[in-house]
């Protein structure tokens, strides 16, 4: 290895999509995420984008090899109690996630209309 230092940033999941009207009504109209961009080769190939909300950054991709379906991904978060409140409020049709206590903090997951899963959570400081 080189005397250079070594670091990493976040690491920006992919999660499989099969339709985009539909990961667009989960993500940014349920969720308030925003796209950030979107790639296709020509206008008939799938999309790959990248959609955030603050500083989380997913990767949304119709390619088939990019990743698998009913991925699983657990995200720290702070002011979860508020971000849940906020959703109940938008009735939204397919997913009313309960906020769960656990021995680590709180919790809740929501399951995309592609069976990804997404756990968010407020970790208790010891």
């Amino acid at each position: 290895m080189s005397d250079g230092e070594v670091s990493f940033r976040p690491a920006v999941p992919i999660l499989r999509i099969f339709d985009v009207d539909k990961a667009r009504e989960f993500y940014c109209d349920y969720l308030g995420f925003t796209i950030d961009w979107e790639h296709r080769f020509d206008d008939s190939a799938p999309l790959y984008c990248q959609v955030s909300f603050g500083s989380l950054l997913l990767h949304l991709s119709e390619h088939h090899g990019d990743s698998t379906p009913g991925t699983r991904i657990f995200v720290p978060m702070q002011g979860i109690d508020v971000w849940h409140e906020d959703l109940a409020q938008k009735q939204y049709r397919y997913a009313r996630p309960g906020l769960e206590m656990m021995d680590w903090g709180f919790q809740f997951t929501v399951i995309d209309p592609f069976g990804n899963r997404l756990t968010f959570c407020e970790q208790r400081s010891e």
